[in-house]
């Protein structure tokens, strides 16, 4: 369960760069057309992590639909411009957008490794959102009557999933759920709720703090 955390963990927690300076991108089908519903989803969505900190609780799920089997994890996320706080039961992750630190409470241990950059941004849902363009066909499904927007992603090169599908709130751009659906029937699903744009945060926010606490042993793999 402990590795299936932090697999779940780092695939919503954003390990790549700074959201500063991008801007969303259009993605054409394969005949050259917009699909201009699906971009300004985006783009409004991708406008709340720019603008500044952003908190949020999430509960994520993992569904192997071979085996029928379901894992949950619910933790609290603090997101800005591509450094990231996430606690969830007995683990924290800490990234400062250059270095990550993986918490374990229980085994009094730290291991810290420099950031590793994604190929097509899945780890960095800002970057995926503003850089979707490159790696991605977007498709605008439908709008729920709650004004859920529901957009699918596709990849353009073979990856071990088929789609990542995204569950927006249309009038203020945050994320309600993101979906990764693989290959092998399984299903990393993240529901977000008490989502906060706006969010106080400082430096030491990002960062394992070893002067307070005292006789965590830290293990620097960079």
């Amino acid at each position: 369960m402990k590795k299936l955390l932090f697999v779940i963990l780092a695939l919503i927690c954003f390990q790549y760069a700074t959201v500063s300076g991008l801007q969303a991108q259009i993605t054409h089908t394969a005949n050259g057309d917009v699909d201009q519903n699906a971009a300004k989803i985006l783009k409004k969505a991708s406008s709340v992590f720019e603008k500044s900190a952003v908190s949020f609780s999430v509960t994520m799920i993992n569904r192997d639909g071979s085996k029928k089997e379901t894992a949950r994890q619910k933790a609290d996320v603090l997101y800005s411009k591509g450094r990231y706080r996430v606690s969830a039961e007995g683990q924290t992750l800490f990234c400062d957008g250059k270095d990550v630190w993986q918490w374990d409470h229980a085994a009094k241990e730290v291991t810290v490794n420099a950031l590793a950059p994604s190929s097509d941004d899945l780890l960095n849902p800002a970057a995926l959102l503003a850089n979707y363009g490159k790696n991605f066909k977007a498709k605008f499904i439908r709008l729920e009557d709650d004004g859920t927007a529901v957009v699918d992603l596709t990849p353009f090169k073979a990856k071990s999933y088929y789609k990542i599908r995204m569950l927006i709130n249309s009038k203020n751009g945050f994320i309600r759920q993101m979906e990764i659906h693989n290959f092998d029937s399984s299903e990393g699903i993240y529901q977000v709720s008490a989502f906060k744009s706006g969010a106080k945060c400082s430096d030491s926010d990002f960062h394992f703090d070893s002067a307070a606490n005292k006789g965590v042993e830290v293990i620097d793999m960079r």
